[in-house]
């Protein structure tokens, strides 16, 4: 009986994602509500809060927020909580890809 508790445990501890192996890597991070921001992955818990180290933020257009503009603000050392994090992923070998989605102007 003291087996099947230690199991359920374990499994209730372990997070879905593995973030092991880009710690000290750089990472970009989207949030709910459209903010973009990319640092070196300090830490992580289970519940997806993210600790980044020299971290710029990517900001917004004023008129429509979920356009990126070429403007950055630097945050250093940052908390991220996890409950807004929508998309982590790798800073390095990342390009931005058309939309499939969206018909091309000719």
């Amino acid at each position: 009986m003291a087996d099947k508790d230690r199991d359920r445990e374990k499994k209730r501890k372990e997070s879905i994602l593995d973030l092991t192996k880009y710690i000290d890597k750089p990472i970009r991070v989207k949030f709910q509500g459209g903010r973009e921001a990319s640092g070196i992955l300090k830490g992580f818990d289970p519940l997806l809060n993210l600790v980044l180290d020299g971290t710029t933020e990517y900001m917004r257009d004023a008129d429509d927020p979920y356009k990126l503009t070429d403007e950055t603000r630097h945050l250093g050392l940052v908390v991220c909580r996890g409950t807004s994090v929508v998309l982590i992923c790798p800073a390095d070998n990342m390009e931005a890809i058309a939309n499939p989605f969206v018909q091309q102007e000719a």
